[in-house]
């Protein structure tokens, strides 16, 4: 492929959308995983910031691309630079390890490493490396209309694949979030693909019943790196003053608005906070039962589907549950949640390796 005609489809792959048995056994329910851990870059940034730098090659052939990152969108942005034949400057925080920074180097493109977190990084790319190349093409690792477009050829998928298993209709998704674009292109990619009135609506009524339904979407966050979660609460955007989960690639202190909005305005979307010692078990369970390796930060995701919080948020808990205000919840019955169909969004991500997770595994005590 020639750096003046790049292919869109070359940048990202389409994952399969998968039944997982064991974890379908641990959740009580169906179980999907979308393996988003297969993308070139090993998550699934590829498609977001690949669809943006394809975009900026229709107008700008000789592009620098610039772009900050805790990791995951750096590696995305290198592994599409190498892929169009252009250069690509990644600025990381101080946080970000050598064993990150290293794999994006191993692709050709520059590193600079300063600030303690991700706005700084970001702050120092524009001022001082992007503001100062006429050819510079910034890359944002989250906020960015193109970036949401892309994450939302997830759902595009899944339409489609879900049905080979008889599945119309998703009952939830889940996925993790972190400055949320993956979770702006999840909401987009649903209301592109199941907001249609269903085959028997009749336009002449206002049965809204009629209407096909939307698939729960759970954005999962982990405790020290929740500012979605956080300003859910707050009822306005929320900064929060450090990120102190071991899941750095969550770790935006500010959640995009677009994000905040998409909280604040649709009703099947719901905010959940687990521990950094859920999201390691979430990784661990997901490697022993599907032999895969992820980060914690999609650990936090996995984690759902073993400690009972796919129950809870999606089912209503189980029967005979009680509220803290001691009155009985909502909720399925064992049998009619075993019918449910949820799906696991495994983002991936390449900061992890057997060592990094025993060592997690270690220090939390997970089993």
């Amino acid at each position: 492929m020639g750096s003046c005609d790049p292919e869109p489809q070359k940048l990202w792959i389409e994952t399969p959308g998968i039944p997982s048995a064991p974890l379908s056994r641990a959740a009580g329910c169906n179980i999907f995983l979308k393996l988003e851990n297969l993308q070139p870059s090993g998550s699934f940034k590829s498609r977001g910031i690949g669809n943006l730098m394809y975009q900026a090659m229709l107008t700008k052939k000789n592009a620098h691309f610039y772009c900050s990152s805790g990791g995951n969108a750096g590696l995305a942005a290198a592994t599409s630079a190498a892929v169009l034949s252009r250069p690509c400057t990644i600025v990381v925080p101080m946080s970000t390890s050598q064993y990150m920074i290293d794999k994006i180097r191993l692709l050709g493109a520059k590193v600079h490493q300063v600030g303690a977190h991700w706005a700084l990084a970001d702050a120092h790319l524009r001022t001082e490396l992007l503001a100062h190349d006429p050819d510079g093409v910034y890359v944002p690792p989250f906020d960015h209309p193109h970036v949401w477009t892309g994450a939302s050829t997830i759902v595009t998928e899944l339409a489609s694949q879900l049905q080979a298993f008889g599945v119309s209709v998703p009952d939830a998704i889940v996925c993790s979030c972190g400055g949320g674009g993956l979770l702006n292109g999840i909401m987009e990619g649903v209301e592109n693909h199941f907001s249609s009135p269903s085959p028997n609506h009749n336009p002449n009524t206002n049965d809204h019943q009629q209407q096909q339904r939307k698939p729960q979407v759970l954005a999962v966050e982990t405790d020290g790196a929740d500012s979605l979660n956080a300003s859910v609460r707050a009822g306005a955007l929320v900064t929060l003053p450090a990120i102190t989960s071991i899941a750095t690639s969550l770790g935006a202190p500010r959640v995009s608005e677009r994000s905040f909005r998409w909280a604040r305005e649709a009703p099947h979307l719901k905010s959940l906070v687990v521990t950094d010692a859920e999201a390691v078990m979430g990784a661990v369970r997901l490697a022993d039962d599907a032999r895969m390796l992820v980060e914690v930060a999609c650990g936090a995701t996995v984690a759902t589907a073993y400690n009972g919080d796919l129950r809870r948020i999606v089912g209503g808990g189980s029967k005979g549950e009680e509220e803290e205000d001691g009155t009985e919840d909502e909720a399925l019955s064992d049998e009619e949640w075993s019918r449910k169909n949820v799906v696991l969004v495994v983002c991936g991500g390449s900061l992890v390796s057997l060592e990094i997770l025993r060592a997690y595994q270690e220090k939390y005590n997970v089993k």
